[in-house]
Parts: C-alpha cells; structure tokens; sequence
C-alpha cells in the first residue's frame, strides 16, 4: 500500500512538475508573442511617472525602467515602441504593436485595454502663460481664452469637460505646446501639476494655479483579450511596489521626492 501511495504521489508531483513549464509558457507567450517585451512608451522632456524621454544611450523613464525588469522576469529582451503621447498608444492598443505599457487610465481607455494596478495619482490643473491676468479657474474659464493639451489624452477629455467657455486645443507633442505657451500664443497649457511645475521653473514669468480640476491615475496596462497578461503584469505590479522596484525606478528618473500613490 505504502508503494502505490508513494508512486501516486510521486506521479501527481511529476505531472505538476511537467505542467509548470507549460503554464509559464503560455503566459509567456501571451505576454510577450514575438519572443521580446514590446513597451509602449511616449517620449517629452516633461518627465514623471508616465513620460519616457530619448537619452543618447536609448530611452529614460519608470516605464521604461519597469519594462526592463518585467523582460527580465520573463527571459525575453526588451523593445520599446515609441509614441508621442498617451493617446497614439490607445490607438495601437487593438493593432498588435506593443505587449504593455504603462499610462493614465480612464472610462474611455477601459473599452480599449486592460489595466491592472494604480501606481500614480495626479493632480491636473493649468499652467498660463507669462504676464497673464488669469489667477484661477474661474478668470481662465471665459470666451476666447486658448487652452491646450496633449491631443487624445486623459488630461485633455478632463479639461474639456472641466472648461465650459474657454476653448481647448489638442496638439500632438509637449514640445509644441511648450515653445506655444513660451510664445504667448496660447493663455494656458492643462497637464500633471509636478510637471507644470517644471515647466515654469523653464519659462520665466509663468504661473501653475492653485486649483485642481481632475485626478490622474496612472497604471499598467495590456491589450484586451489578453487575460494572462494581465494577472502576469498585476502580480508584476504589486510586488515592484512592495519589493522596492517601483520606488528605484522613481529615484532613477528624478523623482526621489516623489511619494508613490496607489489605490
């Protein structure tokens, strides 16, 4: 008796040992089909949690950071697929171009992609331009007043629907909206308020209001359908955070001041 037990048992444990690979494999290669770990990233000097930006060696940023470390965790290289903002990356979502990323998430974006654990909350508000009048929402919010953002963007749906007279412009890039707002030739630019900041530590005369008109959550992300990849990439998620992977990447890119937020 004590045979046959042990020989069932041994079965059952050669049996989990064989079926183990074969999980990590299909998880594999949901996460990663093309045999490397595709991450879409968007590129701007502006920095923070979700913006990467060009280094002479490649790319810098948490995404980037975070992509690295999960190829690694996989055993597949890493490729970065470059966008200019969040929106062009939704836009890819149902194109089979990128395996995860990381980015602000809201309602519309839940119908295009899967999101797992928040790691960054927010503050949006507007940054006006040098020597302007406007001291808070209610001075910008009037006909007539140009108000921009990054085209197709969480922050940019907020502040349409924030901004009842004053009118709000999508461009593609942060650069153009930068050298715009340093032009004069729009009153007022809606981002992340840490990065507004900054920018006015760049552009003289400029000024981040106090107010704040919408929270910005930001997480990672995989394509729909892609269920494996997404329990892979929120296990990923919980333990960076909890293991000091999430906190090194913000200390890598300028953000050690930076208190990480989750829901």
């Amino acid at each position: 008796m004590p045979t046959i037990l042990h020989s069932a048992l041994a079965g059952l444990v050669l049996a989990a040992t064989l079926a183990m690979p074969a999980l990590a494999d299909g998880v594999k290669d949901e996460v990663a089909p093309t045999g490397k770990l595709r991450v879409a990233i968007a590129i701007s000097p502006a920095g923070g949690a979700f913006w990467s930006t060009k280094t002479e060696a490649g790319y810098a940023g948490v995404p980037v950071d975070l992509g690295k470390e999960m190829a690694a965790q996989l055993g597949v290289p890493v490729e970065y697929v470059v966008h200019q903002n969040s929106g062009q990356i939704t836009d890819a979502a149902s194109k089979g171009t990128w395996d995860v990323t990381w980015l602000p998430k809201d309602p519309e974006r839940e119908t295009k992609m899967l999101f797992g654990p928040i790691y960054e909350v927010a503050d949006a508000t507007y940054i006006v331009k040098p020597g302007s009048s406007i001291t808070n929402f209610a001075t910008l919010d009037q006909a007539g007043i140009k108000v921009a953002a990054v085209n197709a963007t969480t922050t940019m749906r907020g502040a349409i629907a924030h901004l009842k007279n004053a009118t709000v412009t999508g461009y593609q890039t942060y650069d153009e909206i930068f050298g715009l707002l340093k032009s004069g030739e729009i009153d007022a630019f809606a981002l992340s308020r840490d990065q507004l900041n900054k920018m006015a530590q760049k552009i003289p005369g400029t000024r981040v209001l106090d107010e704040t008109f919408k929270k910005t959550v930001t997480a990672v992300a995989v394509p729909l359908g892609h269920s494996q990849a997404l329990a892979f990439v929120t296990k990923f998620m919980n333990e960076a955070v909890t293991n000091g992977t999430l906190r090194k990447a913000y200390d890598n890119n300028g953000l050690k001041d930076t208190p990480i937020r989750t829901e």
